[in-house]
C-alpha cells in the first residue's frame, strides 16, 4: 500500500454553496444576453455585432478555461522530483561504520563529515581530577564538546579532596594531548594524564571485571594477570613469606592491605606479600578494592587448576599426558629430581645440585606463574615446564628426566608455554641456560620466532619475541606538574 495520494482524490470536495452561486451567475448572464441580442437586433448592424460577440465570448470561454486548467495542475502538481508513482524514499541516516567503535592502525578511526571528507579519530584514555562540586563535570564535558570530542565511557573514583574522572574519548586525530590536557586544566581539571587507547579498552568495566573474576575462579595462576589487566600497566612482584633458605622475609603485609599512592601491598592467601607498582599515575580507592576484592575471591577459593588433559603419541608409540601442575605436585617432582642426573640439573638451575629441591615450592605455585607436568601411561611425571612471572618480563624454563629426553617432550613443553605467554598478553619470553645446552637452544629455535641472545660468563639468555602483537606502546603523558611517565 503506498503513502501517495493521486491529483484525482486530492481535490477539494464541492459544496453546496459553489453549486447556487454558480446557477446564480448562470441565469444573470442568460439575462443580460437576452436583453443586449434585443437592443442589438433592432440596429442596422446587428447581425455583425452578434458574430462578432460570440467570437469574443468563445475566446473568453476558452481562455478561462485554459487559466483555469493550469492553475488547477499547479495546485495539484506531485513534490518535485517524484514520478507520480511510490514516492523517493528519503535516505536514512548512513549508520557509523563499525571501524568507528575501534582504533585503526595507532588508535585511529575514519569517518565521513557532511561534506564526505574523511575525518580520522583517536581513541584516548584521560584521568583528571576535578572538585567535588556541582557542575565540575559539566563543565568539563562542555569543553570536550568544543572540541568534537567524544565520551565513550566515563568513570567517577571519589577521594578525599576531589573526584578523578577516568574517560574513554574519541577525539578528532588532529587534537594533541597536551592541547586537551590545557583545555581540561581551563576547564577546572588537575593532574590530567592522557594515553593512547585502543579497542580493547572499549569493553565497559563491569564486563571486564567480571571476566577477570571468573578467569581467577577457574584458575589461581590467573590472579597476577588479573591484577595487571584490571589495573593496567603495572609491575607485580610476589613476594614469599619465607625465602628459598627457610628465613622469614619480613614481608608480611595486613589483612586489610596497604595503599600508598603509587605502590599497593595486598597479603597473598598462600603467604607472602603481593606487591602491584604503577609509578606513572596514582592508585585511586576504588582500584585499591577491586584489587582487594579478586585477592579476597581467590582466597575464598583455595587452590584449584583447569582440569584439561591432553594425551600425545610419541614417535617410538609411548603415551603421555599433558596437564597443569602445581605445589600438590610437589612429591611427585621431587621424585623426577632423584633420577635426574646432574648434569641436568646444573643445566637447568646453574647452581648446586643439592639446591635444586627447594626451588620446586616457588615454582609450582600459581602466584609466580604456570606450571605444565608431562606424566606418563603409569602416573609417573618425567618433564617440568614453567611459565614464570618476572616482573614485566616472561622467563619460560623446562627440565625433562634423562630416560625420556631426545624425545620431543620439551620442544612440546615450551610450545605450549609460548602459546600461553601470547594468550596472558606477553610481549616476549627468555630462557636462562647455557651455551652447552644444546637441547633448549634447538627447541628456543624450533619456534620460528625472532630470537636475541647474550651471552655473561657462559650464560645464555635466549629473548624470544612474540609473534602476537596485542596493543601499541603506550604512549603516556602527564601535565600539571605531575610526574613523567616511567615504566
Amino acid at each position: 500500500m503506498t503513502d501517495v495520494t493521486s491529483s484525482k482524490s486530492a481535490r477539494h470536495p464541492h459544496h453546496w454553496r459553489h453549486d447556487l452561486i454558480e446557477l446564480a451567475a448562470l441565469f444573470t448572464a442568460v439575462v443580460v444576453a437576452d436583453t443586449i441580442a434585443k437592443t442589438i437586433a433592432k440596429g442596422p448592424e446587428g447581425p455583425y455585432l452578434l458574430v462578432f460577440s460570440a467570437i469574443a465570448l468563445i475566446a473568453t470561454a476558452a481562455f478561462h478555461t485554459w487559466w483555469a486548467r493550469r492553475r488547477s495542475h499547479a495546485s495539484h502538481a506531485p513534490p518535485a522530483g517524484d514520478t507520480g508513482g511510490r514516492p523517493a524514499a528519503v535516505p536514512a541516516a548512513r549508520p557509523e561504520p563499525a571501524a568507528a567503535k575501534g582504533p585503526a592502525a595507532e588508535g585511529g578511526t575514519g569517518a565521513d563529515d557532511v561534506s564526505g571528507r574523511a575525518v580520522g579519530t583517536s581513541l584516548w584514555r584521560m584521568r583528571t581530577t576535578v572538585a567535588d562540586t556541582p557542575g565540575s563535570l559539566a563543565a568539563l564535558c562542555t569543553v570536550l564538546a568544543r572540541l568534537d570530542v567524544d565520551i565513550l565511557t566515563l568513570q567517577t573514583h571519589p577521594l578525599a579532596d576531589g573526584t578523578v574522572d577516568e574517560f574513554l574519548l574519541r577525539a578528532p586525530a588532529d587534537l594533541s594531548a597536551r592541547t586537551l590536557a590545557h583545555e581540561v586544566a581551563a576547564a577546572g581539571g588537575r593532574d590530567t594524564w592522557t594515553e593512547r587507547a585502543d579497542a580493547h579498552d572499549l569493553v565497559d568495566t563491569p564486563t571486564r571485571v567480571l571476566g577477570l573474576a571468573t578467569r581467577t575462579a577457574l584458575d589461581a595462576a590467573e590472579l597476577p594477570l588479573a591484577l595487571r589487566q584490571l589495573l593496567g600497566r603495572c609491575t607485580l612482584h610476589s613476594v614469599p613469606a619465607v625465602s628459598l633458605t627457610g628465613r622469614p622475609t619480613g614481608e608480611q603485609a595486613p589483612v586489610e592491605g596497604v595503599l600508598e599512592e603509587t605502590v599497593m601491598r595486598l597479603r597473598d592467601p598462600h603467604g607472602g606479600t603481593l606487591v602491584v607498582e604503577r609509578p606513572y599515575l596514582p592508585f585511586t580507592p576504588t582500584e585499591f578494592a577491586r584489587a582487594r576484592a579478586l585477592v579476597e575471591l581467590d582466597a575464598r577459593l583455595g587452590p584449584r587448576l583447569p582440569r584439561g588433559r591432553d594425551v600425545l603419541t610419541l614417535p617410538e608409540g609411548n603415551e603421555i599426558t599433558v596437564r597443569r601442575a602445581d605445589q600438590r605436585d610437589l612429591a611427585a617432582a621431587r621424585a623426577m629430581h632423584d633420577r635426574c642426573s646432574a648434569r641436568t640439573l646444573g643445566l637447568r638451575y646453574h647452581g648446586p645440585v643439592g639446591d635444586a629441591d627447594r626451588y620446586l615450592d616457588h615454582l609450582l605455585s600459581p602466584r609466580f606463574g604456570r606450571t605444565l607436568a608431562v606424566q606418563t601411561a603409569s602416573g609417573r611425571l618425567v618433564a617440568l615446564g614453567h611459565l614464570l612471572w618476572d616482573g614485566d618480563e616472561t622467563e619460560v624454563a623446562l627440565v625433562v628426566e634423562d630416560d625420556w629426553q631426545r624425545r620431543g617432550i620439551g620442544s612440546e613443553l615450551l610450545g605450549r608455554l609460548v602459546a600461553m605467554a601470547e594468550e596472558a598478553g606477553c610481549d616476549s619470553v627468555y630462557a636462562v641456560t647455557q651455551s652447552s645446552n644444546t637441547g633448549m637452544v634447538a627447541a628456543m629455535r624450533a619456534l620460528n620466532l625472532p630470537l636475541d641472545y647474550q651471552i655473561e660468563e657462559g650464560t645464555l639468555v635466549i629473548t624470544a619475541r612474540l609473534a602476537s602483537a596485542h596493543r601499541p606502546a603506550a604512549r603516556t603523558q602527564r601535565h600539571e606538574g605531575s610526574r613523567p611517565a616511567e615504566r
